[in-house]
């Protein structure tokens, strides 16, 4: 499900997966550590936007990269960030919301993820 969330007046839309059972918690945070290291903060992980996937603005702002969608793993719910930011600036014309390209590829990168898992989604 794609939701939007509201906050202080910003709007922030997100892919979500919620109703996660402890045992799924488990393998997700297990398998993000593993693939992405471990999270930063509270349960945030930072997946790189490999160059193919992004749009022009991304790929012209070199001083920039790497540039990176956050999921949220808490013990109830995944939620995924739609939003391609990077860690080098806190604001930037590269910092945009994901595009469908980039919004299908953080999509079936999770549905794969739940897939390996064996996850029910």
């Amino acid at each position: 499900m794609i939701v939007n969330n509201i906050e202080n007046d910003d709007i922030m839309k997100q892919y979500v997966i919620d109703e996660l059972r402890p045992e799924d918690h488990k393998a997700l945070k297990k398998y993000l550590d593993e693939q992405f290291g471990p999270a930063e903060m509270a349960g945030i992980y930072w997946i790189p936007v490999e160059a193919d996937w992004l749009n022009d603005i991304q790929l012209q702002h070199k001083e920039c990269r790497p540039h990176y969608l956050a999921l949220d793993l808490d013990p109830g719910r995944l939620a995924c960030e739609l939003l391609v930011r990077t860690k080098n600036r806190l604001s930037c014309d590269c910092i945009q919301y994901a595009t469908e390209k980039q919004r299908n590829w953080l999509i079936e990168l999770v549905d794969n993820m739940f897939d390996r898992l064996e996850i029910a989604s």
